[in-house]
């Protein structure tokens, strides 16, 4: 069996702004060409993890080792092996998106022919040919987005961090994102993906991790952690969601697990380990005179699991988690 070999190792990362500490002993080992998803509540440390292991910020304890290289030792050598995006594009507006990627690429050290050379790929490569020559405050935020990955490309990167990489874009803009991701994960690189999009996680992340107090409560794939809770999950929208409290009740009397409740007042759902309990459960509000529009019984989403997980739902990460 070949052994395995590793973009990310981390072990006992901890990390404290003050009195407050971030990372409480954080282990994290992501294998070379694929994608590892971090998920988090608000304030779990997914934004400080990433700084760390990017070098923009100095560990309290632990060791981190990127391609076997030490990000405070060998932080030099660690730079010349990784890209980062980070939550909102760093693009020059006033610039055209060419003349953007002339500038970044001569920043990396490319000649000046050489650094036009490698921008004229990049447009082509990122769907960007035609808007070359407009100023990047033109662009569309799916276009932005794509400008600002195409940068951190320029040096074609081992390890590509992506940091809410699809924050505030429409559907259409993050698939295309999605895809930009598969197609450099196909040519080697390495991806680590932190996201408030749990959705985004299933459809890319190969394995992931959930943060939470600072350190990581589970991990494995998408499929793992979606078994961890139980075999499926039930899916109720009421007749009237001023009986949810009431329903609540009842589903919990028969399944003996946790009911959550959503942003949609009549809607509710809860792990279930036997099917034949979801039909009990959905006679019992029935009894209880608790009507009911539309049920689903099937595998837990991400959103469950990370509900389970956590208690919370997923947020942006706060101001608090910011490079100090």
């Amino acid at each position: 069996m070949a052994k395995r070999e590793y973009a990310i190792e981390v072990q006992g990362l901890r990390k404290a702004y003050g009195t407050r500490e971030v990372l409480k002993g954080l282990d994290l080992s992501v294998e070379r060409g694929t994608v590892y998803g971090i998920l988090g509540p608000n304030g779990a440390g997914k934004t400080t993890l990433v700084h760390i292991l990017s070098t923009l910020l100095r560990p309290g304890a632990g060791t981190v080792r990127i391609f076997g290289r030490d990000v405070v030792r060998e932080a030099d050598a660690v730079r010349r092996r990784i890209g980062l995006t980070g939550q909102f594009a760093a693009v020059d507006e006033e610039l055209s998106g060419r003349d953007n990627l002339v500038l970044f690429a001569r920043l990396a050290g490319y000649g000046t022919q050489a650094a036009k050379a490698r921008a004229e790929e990049l447009l082509d490569g990122f769907g960007l040919r035609e808007a070359a020559g407009r100023e990047a405050g033109k662009y569309s935020g799916g276009m932005r987005r794509r400008l600002d990955i195409a940068a951190a490309m320029l040096v074609a990167p081992d390890l590509l961090f992506l940091d809410e990489p699809t924050t505030g874009l429409d559907p259409r803009s993050r698939n295309d994102v999605w895809e930009i991701v598969r197609i450099l994960v196909k040519r080697g690189t390495t991806v680590l993906l932190t996201t408030q999009y749990l959705e985004e996680a299933d459809q890319l992340a190969d394995r992931l991790a959930v943060i939470d107090g600072g350190t990581v409560i589970a991990e494995g794939t998408p499929g793992e952690l979606k078994a961890s809770i139980g075999s499926g999950t039930i899916q109720v929208r009421l007749s009237h969601s001023e009986q949810r409290a009431d329903a609540e009740q009842a589903m919990n009397r028969v399944l003996g697990t946790a009911v959550h409740t959503h942003d949609d007042p009549a809607l509710i759902t809860a792990s279930v380990s036997n099917p034949e309990l979801a039909a009990l459960a959905l006679a019992e509000l029935s009894g209880k005179g608790i009507g009911t529009v539309q049920f689903s019984l099937g595998q837990p989403s991400l959103d469950e699991v990370f509900l389970a997980l956590t208690g919370k739902a997923v947020q942006e990460e706060t101001a608090e988690e910011g490079i100090r």
